[in-house]
C-alpha cells in the first residue's frame, strides 16, 4: 500500500471524541478549501460508525454551507434520527469555527429480496488501453504535476478528452457533448469493509463529475477564468462494489442556468454492473462575475 493511499486511509478513519461526535483533519493547509468530496466521505464514516455492520448505507443527501477550513480539525455531530425495524436513519453536521459548514441527511438499510434491473453499461475502451489523466494533465500544461496530483491514491482513466484539452483544442468535442466516461480506481488494496469502499468512492464521486458541465464549453478549470464549488451532492449505493477494482464512472450534464451546473453520474463494476448513481449540483462562476 502506497504513501499516500495510506493518508487517504488514515484521513477517513475519524477520532470518536464522544458518544456521537467525531473529529476529523485536512491533509493539506496550503489549499484554499477543504476538498468536497474529503468532507463528504469522513460525514458517512461518522455515520457509519452509529449504525450495524450488516446495515449498509443505501442512499445519502448532502449540502455544501460554507468553504471549508483546511487549518482547522472538522467536527462531526451525528443525531440518530431514527432506528427502524428495517431502516435506519442518520443526519451529520461539520462544524468548524462553531458554524455548520456541510449536512448530510443517510439511509441504512438491510439488503431484501425483490425485483432487480439495471441500465446496461454504455461500452468502453478497457482502462488497461488508456493513459492515465494525470500524465495527460501534465501534458496538457506542458510541466510536471505538483505533488498532490502527482501522488495521488486514486488514479482516473478518462475514455475522451480532458476539459484542458478540450480548451485548447476545440474540434476535440462537440459544443453540445456534456458527457465522459472515467475508469476509476483506488490504487492499492483495501480491507474487507463494506463502508470504507463506500466512503471512498463518496471521495471519488466529487473529483470530476463538475467538469461534465464545463466540457462541451470548451474551458476548463485548469486554465483559468472558471472556477467551481459544490453545493449539493446525493448518492444512491445500489449493490456491494470495491473501490480498489476498476469502475466507469459515465458523467453527463444535462443542464447550466444561473451560474449553476448539475451533473449526474453512473457507477459500474468491470463486469457491468451499476453500483452507484450520482447528482450533484455546482456553483460554476466566471472571472468578472458579480456576486452578492
Amino acid at each position: 500500500m502506497s504513501d499516500a493511499l495510506d493518508q487517504l486511509l488514515d484521513l477517513l478513519d475519524l477520532e470518536q471524541i464522544e458518544v456521537n461526535i467525531f473529529r476529523g483533519r485536512s491533509p493539506d493547509e496550503r489549499v484554499q478549501r477543504v476538498f468536497g468530496g474529503q468532507v463528504a466521505g469522513q460525514a458517512l464514516v461518522a455515520a457509519g460508525r452509529t449504525v450495524p455492520e450488516d446495515r449498509p448505507v443505501h442512499s445519502m443527501h448532502a449540502y455544501f454551507i460554507r468553504p471549508g477550513d483546511p487549518t482547522v480539525p472538522l467536527v462531526y455531530t451525528v443525531d440518530r434520527v431514527r432506528d427502524g425495524r428495517s431502516f435506519t436513519t442518520r443526519r451529520v453536521t461539520a462544524i468548524q469555527h462553531g458554524k455548520a459548514i456541510f449536512t448530510l441527511s443517510a439511509s441504512f438499510h438491510h439488503p431484501e429480496q425483490g425485483l432487480e434491473h439495471s441500465m446496461p453499461m454504455p461500452p468502453a475502451p478497457l482502462p488497461e488501453e488508456l493513459r492515465s489523466d494525470a500524465d495527460r494533465l501534465a501534458d496538457a500544461l506542458g510541466a510536471p504535476l505538483p505533488a498532490q496530483f502527482r501522488d495521488t491514491p486514486i488514479e482516473l482513466r478518462s475514455v475522451g478528452p480532458l476539459p484542458i484539452e478540450v480548451a485548447r483544442d476545440p474540434s476535440l468535442r462537440a459544443p453540445d457533448d456534456f458527457s465522459s466516461l472515467v475508469w476509476v480506481r483506488v490504487t492499492g488494496k483495501l480491507p474487507d469493509d463494506p463502508l470504507l469502499h463506500v466512503c471512498l468512492m463518496t471521495y471519488i464521486s466529487d473529483l470530476t463529475l463538475l467538469q461534465t458541465v464545463v466540457l462541451g464549453h470548451g474551458v476548463s478549470f485548469h486554465s483559468g477564468g472558471v472556477s467551481p464549488a459544490s453545493l449539493d451532492h446525493a448518492m444512491w449505493f445500489h449493490r456491494p462494489f470495491r473501490a480498489d477494482q476498476w469502475l466507469l464512472y459515465a458523467q453527463d450534464s444535462p443542464v447550466a442556468a444561473g451560474g449553476r451546473g448539475l451533473a449526474r453520474g453512473l457507477v459500474f463494476t468491470a463486469e457491468g454492473d451499476l453500483v452507484v448513481s450520482v447528482v450533484q449540483e455546482g456553483l460554476i462562476r466566471i472571472s468578472g462575475t458579480p456576486r452578492d
